[in-house]
């Protein structure tokens, strides 16, 4: 079976109950390959541009917009796909991985360490026996020398355990029999949950399709942030929530920042909480991605939200998904890959043993906009039905969509260079200097998204609508 992009966006919208006869409203040019995989990752991509985009176009229908045409191309889609790849600043290419972060070989295989947050890379070093607070022992070869003495499922469940984040190889055919891997596939893609009553919020008239919508962004990294980003660039006014004591990515806030402005709060003290409350209730839509059960420690869990807010949509995105024993276990798109069989399918393809990665973190941007997608269906929902409602989407089950595309031989196919995409790359001045990123993607209705402002710097907005 193979999937095409319209096919691919079409069972989007079907699977989540939406109107088929806005499917002609939607066009996608192109098809794969566009990028070097045996996963058609340029028809997932296009796929879950257009139906998020389509959802953008019925939104604005809805509040007495044009009627919906959508239009986008798998070659923008997988662009958008690789935005922190094509990121330069000041002329540069930014570092993407810390030096202990990547692959290593185990005694009976491979094993990959996840180390851009500084915490996860003492967790690393704590589990191996390490001084965590030694730069003698934070270094590569020595990380490499003691791994390769330990098995790939011991190394993990070690560094799981010290509050890491690690992922063994895995075939794809024992993810499909891991307790995991069993429990991802009975998810839904994106599941939608009424958890409470609310009135219905009904839509009014805007300027831009998502003009009016207030989106509380309560993420980090890549998944979370582009849900924000990408309802940002339809005009939805997106407060993405920080907090100066915990680590951040500064690379990855540049890409994903646009659109957005950005509060430090800090959920440890009582005025910190007063404050989200506060924010929470004029809130239409709330996303989050921290660990599962992190926010909830602080008393803003999902049942928390829905009985504060009655009305909002919460989305929740996670590695591997709300059920199963892996369910509130931390993980990042490049240890999902190695999990799930996906890093594993590749290597076979290239005849090599050591894992070999999807050409873009598409387990990451595929799920921030399918957390979109969802955010969108359920705010539909919301004002014609009322009610409280739940979106949960995972870097697990975005995988095996993924896999449910189909295979292609495109291995080879080289990634286009920055100056062949000129059409889809533009400058912006930012507090870290001049910036070249990938633009917004998808037009509605003739009109093409984009943000009203350049990313923040950290915590420099006030914490108020």
């Amino acid at each position: 079976m193979s999937v095409t992009p319209t096919a691919s966006a079409a069972g989007l919208w079907r699977d989540l109950g939406l109107e088929p006869g806005l499917l002609h409203a939607l066009a996608i040019e192109g098809d794969d390959p566009v990028l070097s995989s045996i996963f058609r990752v340029g028809s997932a991509a296009a796929g879950v541009v257009g139906a998020t985009t389509l959802a953008v176009a019925a939104t604005w229908h809805d509040r007495g917009g044009p009627a919906p045409a959508v239009h986008t191309d798998v070659r923008e889609a997988a662009t958008a796909f690789r935005s922190e790849q094509l990121l330069r600043i000041k002329g540069a290419t930014p570092t993407l991985w810390a030096d202990l972060s990547g692959d290593y070989t185990t005694a009976d295989g491979w094993a990959r360490l996840h180390c851009n947050f500084p915490h996860h890379q003492r967790a690393v070093l704590r589990a191996l026996g390490l001084d965590p607070d030694a730069d003698a022992d934070a270094d590569r070869a020595t990380v490499t020398e003691t791994v390769a003495g330990l098995a790939s499922d011991a190394l993990v469940e070690s560094v799981t355990d010290a509050g890491g984040c690690a992922s063994a190889l895995r075939p794809l055919a024992d993810w499909h029999r891991h307790p995991q891997g069993s429990a991802v596939a009975t998810l839904p893609l994106i599941a939608i949950d009424r958890i409470g009553p609310g009135d219905p919020r009904p839509v009014t008239p805007g300027e831009r399709p998502l003009s009016g919508l207030r989106v509380l962004d309560c993420t980090r990294v890549i998944a979370g942030p582009v849900c924000g980003r990408v309802l940002a660039s339809h005009g939805a006014d997106v407060l993405r929530v920080g907090a100066s004591h915990l680590p951040t990515f500064s690379v990855l806030d540049l890409d994903t920042g646009f659109g957005k402005r950005w509060c430090d709060i800090d959920l440890r003290t009582d005025d910190g909480r007063a404050t989200f409350t506060s924010l929470a209730r004029d809130a239409d839509v709330i996303v989050q991605s921290y660990r599962p059960g992190a926010l909830a420690g602080r008393g803003f869990g999902v049942d928390d939200l829905a009985r504060l807010v009655p009305g909002v949509v919460v989305v929740s995105l996670s590695a591997y998904g709300q059920s199963g024993p892996w369910s509130a276990r931390r993980g990042f798109d490049s240890l999902v890959q190695l999990a799930a069989g996906i890093a594993h399918e590749q290597a076979q393809a290239c005849g090599v043993a050591r894992p070999v990665a999807l050409p873009c973190q598409l387990l990451d941007h595929g799920t921030g906009w399918l957390a979109a997608l969802g955010a969108l269906a359920a705010r539909r929902r919301q004002a014609r039905d009322g009610g409280t409602w739940h979106v949960q989407v995972s870097l697990a089950r975005t995988a095996a969509w993924l896999d449910q595309h189909g295979r292609i031989d495109a291995l080879g196919t080289p990634a286009p260079e920055p100056e062949e995409l000129t059409d889809l790359l533009v400058d912006d001045d930012t507090h870290a200097g001049s910036i070249t990123h990938v633009r917004a993607v998808g037009t509605v209705s003739g009109t093409a998204p984009w943000w009203d402002s350049p990313p923040p710097a950290p915590g420099v907005d006030a914490a108020a609508w």
